[in-house]
C-alpha cells in the first residue's frame, strides 16, 4: 500500500498537480494563433481621402471581427462630389475576409451597391505590413487588386487597381488614398 502511495505521489509531482500552492490558478494556456492575425492591424474605424477615375473623394471604413472571431468584416463608404459635368457618386461595399476551407489561406468576398461581387485571394508580405487581395484572372473579365500598406500604426495607404480582360497583370490604378484610424484597436 505504501509503495502505491509513493508511486501516486511521484506521478502527481511529475504532472505538476502539487507544484502549485493550494488555490492557485493554473497558468493560462498559450493563445492559439488565428489565421486572421495578419489582418488585425486593420481592425478599427478609418477615415480617408483620395482620388482616381471617379475624382477626388473621401470616405470611411470599419474592420471588425465577427462570428466569434472567425471572419473580419469590412464596411466601406465613399463619396465623390460631382465635378466637370460628372454626377456625384456614393459607393458602399461590404467585404468578408475568412480562412479558406481546408487551406486556412485567407480569402475574401466583396459586394457593393453597384451589384459587383468579387472573390479575392489574399497575400501578406513577409514583414506583415502589406496585404494584397487579387481576384482570379478570367479571360473575358477584368482582374482586380486591392492593396493595404501599413505606413504607421494608425495610417494605411489603400490602392484599388483594375487590369483589363485578357491582360491580368496590366494593372492600372482606379482609386487610391490614405486612411487614418479614428477609433478601435
Amino acid at each position: 500500500m505504501r509503495k502505491t502511495l509513493v508511486v501516486l505521489a511521484l506521478m502527481l509531482v511529475a504532472s505538476g498537480a502539487v507544484c502549485r500552492p493550494a488555490g492557485a490558478a493554473a497558468p493560462p494556456a498559450p493563445a492559439a494563433a488565428s489565421p486572421l492575425d495578419p489582418v488585425r492591424f486593420l481592425l478599427g474605424t478609418w477615415q480617408g481621402e483620395g482620388g482616381g477615375q471617379p475624382g477626388q473623394g473621401s470616405g470611411s471604413a470599419s474592420f471588425s471581427l465577427d462570428l466569434d472571431g472567425r471572419v473580419v468584416l469590412r464596411r466601406n463608404h465613399a463619396e465623390y462630389p460631382g465635378s466637370a459635368g460628372k454626377p456625384a457618386v456614393v459607393h458602399n461595399d461590404l467585404m468578408v475576409i475568412y480562412p479558406g476551407p481546408g487551406t486556412g489561406r485567407l480569402e475574401a468576398v466583396y459586394f457593393d451597391n453597384e451589384g459587383h461581387v468579387i472573390e479575392y485571394a489574399l497575400e501578406v508580405s513577409p514583414d506583415g505590413r502589406r496585404i494584397v487581395l487579387t481576384s482570379e484572372a478570367q479571360p473575358s473579365k477584368p482582374t482586380f487588386r486591392l492593396t493595404y500598406a501599413k505606413v504607421a500604426d494608425d495610417v494605411v495607404d489603400v490602392v484599388f487597381e483594375i487590369a483589363p480582360p485578357g491582360a491580368p497583370a496590366a494593372f492600372n490604378p482606379y482609386v487610391s488614398g490614405r486612411t487614418r484610424r479614428v477609433a478601435g484597436e
